[in-house]
């Protein structure tokens, strides 16, 4: 039985060419970064080439560039050392309702520190207002946090507008975009922007796991969040993944290498699935399908069949889906995504999420979308009896 990965939003294939430079790195130039010895030259090398690789993708300084564990990582990074290194100008911070735990679980423990955080409503498509977060921005504002792309349903933020704003109403708020979802996947530009931190992972852009980084304005204000050895001036500290820091630099190469035709295809891929799965009765589609939503992800809702149940019957048929975000997908906890768009109560735990990559092919869609199309009605009778 051929497997059929769709569940790209929680994790991605490695590129074998990644894998063949990390394990290069791993066993040949395997010295620390920070010794003096040609090693640790060698090794200090493939981090110097990182950062010029991703510093020209987004079009910034190579050392803004921070490297860390991962998008969750980054995310804490950014809004508690931003937050602590500015708390005497205020202790105001904003995000949205449908932030990743990495920054929603962040935010409740800078409000268990005495900071006051405001979560911006949206709309049925999962997207802010402008005008909503133009009337939250206060003179104590210090960080707005608003991700570039959901997880779950695939929306996509005004980032470009909210950034503009925000620096009108507030030259001194700091914006932070977690981009993990969005970056290899579209064109972000920060200093365009008027980002002035934004958080990525590797592993979501067909790099190695436990390997991220974070991109930090020059003139940006943060403490660190972990003290020790001193490497990258002393925010991030500790010594470096340097295979992992290796294989994300060129996965986020070979991502950009082909955007524009990659994106396109998804888009085609994406509205095939939505046209399939919109002939099955009672299936509804979570967020905005077109191009004005992410091209990877879709967010299904199938009225009489719980999620869990319709994720392992697709199991059974090597089809892989998520119930919602890996992040929480082994705690029962109602997504708050779904619930912040006004999903119907009866389909908030009868919704999964399907994400393509670049490896997805049309005839796996089809395969996917026959799939539904029998199994559905199956789990309908079985739920009814």
């Amino acid at each position: 039985m051929k497997e059929i990965y769709l569940d790209n939003s929680a994790t991605t294939r490695v590129f074998p060419e990644v894998a063949e430079l990390v394990t290069h790195v791993m066993c040949e130039d395997y010295g620390n970064p920070s010794s003096m010895h040609l090693k640790g030259v060698e090794a200090e090398k493939y981090i110097k080439s990182a950062k010029e690789t991703l510093a020209k993708i987004l079009k910034v300084n190579e050392k803004e560039i921070y490297f860390t564990s991962g998008g969750t990582e980054s995310d804490n990074l950014a809004l508690i050392g931003s937050a602590m290194a500015n708390y005497r100008a205020g202790q105001h911070v904003i995000t949205t309702q449908i932030e990743h735990p990495a920054v929603l679980q962040t935010c409740d423990y800078l409000e268990k520190k005495g900071f006051e955080v405001t979560y911006l409503p949206v709309d049925s498509n999962g997207q802010i207002s402008l005008s909503d977060l133009e009337k939250a921005i206060r003179p104590d504002t210090i960080l707005v946090s608003i991700m570039h792309t959901n997880n779950e349903i695939g929306a996509l933020q005004p980032i470009e507008e909210a950034g503009a704003l925000i620096k009108r109403l507030n030259p001194n708020t700091l914006f932070h975009v977690d981009a993990v979802q969005g970056f290899g996947k579209m064109r972000i530009y920060p200093k365009k922007w008027n980002i002035d931190m934004l958080a990525v992972s590797s592993h979501k852009i067909h790099g190695p796991k436990g390997v991220g980084f974070l991109y930090v304005g020059e003139k940006v204000k943060i403490h660190p969040i972990s003290h020790g050895g001193g490497q990258q001036k002393g925010l991030r500290n500790g010594t470096e993944n340097v295979p992992g820091i290796a294989g994300m630099a060129l996965a986020a190469q070979m991502m950009y290498d082909h955007l524009d035709e990659d994106h396109t295809r998804l888009l085609a891929l994406k509205a095939r699935l939505i046209e399939g799965l919109c002939q099955i009765e009672d299936v509804k589609i979570n967020g905005l399908t077109g191009a004005d939503s992410a091209s990877h992800i879709v967010s299904v809702s199938v009225r009489g069949v719980r999620s869990e149940v319709l994720l392992h019957a697709l199991e059974d048929r090597g089809i892989y889906v998520s119930a919602g975000s890996a992040c929480a997908s082994n705690k029962p906890q109602t997504s708050a995504t779904l619930k912040a768009i006004g999903v119907e109560k009866e389909l908030l735990d009868s919704t999964v999420r399907v994400s393509m990559s670049v490896y997805t092919t049309c005839e796996e869609i089809d395969e996917t979308v026959k799939a539904f199309g029998e199994i559905v009605p199956m789990l309908r009778r079985f739920t009814r009896r």
